[in-house]
């Protein structure tokens, strides 16, 4: 019988794959590159426009949210691609809502950023 490891030694096992897969992510994603390098220039101008602790707030739960909604429209592409290699319609489908997710969270960030800059330029 094998001896059954700790809860703790468990979670940070699970931390450690997860940061392996953002890793990985960070590293074989385009578009999440893309996103990354947005996330660093918005943090920048939060920063330098010294923007409120809600401001941060939210402009945090928003790259958040694009950067997760990425992260999972990646994974879903990847087990579309897995189950069916070649093209079909219906993957064809599920992926674009994926990706319809990305755009969403993406759209609705933007709408954050100009909520939380556009003042700071009046």
């Amino acid at each position: 019988m094998t001896k059954k490891e700790s809860f703790l030694v468990n979670r940070l096992k699970s931390v450690g794959y997860a940061y392996k897969g953002a890793i990985l992510l960070l590293k074989t994603e385009a578009s999440i590159k893309i996103q990354f390098f947005i996330a660093i220039v918005i943090t920048l101008a939060g920063f330098f426009f010294n923007i409120s602790a809600t401001e941060w707030t939210i402009q945090l739960l928003a790259i958040g949210m694009v950067m997760c909604a990425e992260g999972v429209n990646t994974a879903i592409e990847a087990v579309a691609d897995f189950i069916h290699p070649e093209h079909h319609k219906k993957i064809g489908i599920i992926k674009d809502i994926a990706a319809g997710a990305v755009f969403i969270a993406a759209f609705f960030a933007s709408i954050i950023g100009f909520i939380i800059y556009i003042p700071k330029f009046s």
